[in-house]
């Protein structure tokens, strides 16, 4: 996909913020430390859009992006790592799981998981919880790059078995490797909401 245009509209912290047209949206949902804002700016091919962080944790808001004045990319707050009181981070919750549940125009969640490391408990529990719910969504595995091939390949069958899902698609901020996948099951979403 050609990426014309991306910015950021708004973060909100209640659903009474949301955007309110019918716009279809791509959410992005990990572990606090995953990496999703680097994941946003490298799909969209653009540096400081979705904002960074080297402490984890710091999105707490639904953030919204609108690209190519056609969609919107989502980012939800992290879960796990995040140094924050508990009443906070379970407003974070809350407004996350309002937003995977209600959201009518939320066409594909793509969830991240460090290849690196083994599928959390939280990882395994929010997996389950979009298979529930019947949400389309994608596991895409960052970080590749710092493994080497042998160590990727069992880490990602590794992550299939504890997920239970025969897709993990290992990505690389810095090779590239997984944007043109991600980008095919993003158009595919699209495509089939605008069918609707």
């Amino acid at each position: 996909m050609k990426i014309v245009s991306a910015e950021f509209l708004k973060s909100a912290f209640k659903e009474a913020d949301w955007p309110r047209d019918e716009r279809p949206e791509i959410a992005f949902l990990g572990r606090s430390n995953v990496g999703k804002s680097s994941f946003i700016n490298s799909l969209l091919g653009v540096r400081g859009l979705a904002r960074t962080s080297s402490t984890p944790g710091r999105t707490q808001a639904v953030n919204f992006f609108l690209i190519n004045k056609k969609f919107r990319f989502v980012d939800l707050p992290g879960y796990g790592y995040a140094r924050a009181p508990k009443d906070v981070k379970a407003k974070w919750n809350a407004a996350a799981t309002d937003y995977l549940a209600g959201r009518t125009q939320l066409v594909l969640s793509i969830h991240l998981v460090d290849s690196r490391h083994e599928p959390t408990n939280q990882d395994l529990q929010l997996h389950e919880w979009l298979i529930h719910h019947d949400r389309p969504h994608l596991i895409v595995a960052t970080k590749s790059d710092k493994l080497s091939n042998n160590e990727l390949r069992k880490n990602i069958d590794r992550a299939r078995r504890v997920l239970e899902s025969d897709e993990v698609l290992p990505f690389s901020m810095v090779t590239g490797r997984g944007r043109e996948e991600t980008w095919r099951a993003i158009e595919g979403a699209l495509k089939r909401y605008a069918a609707k």
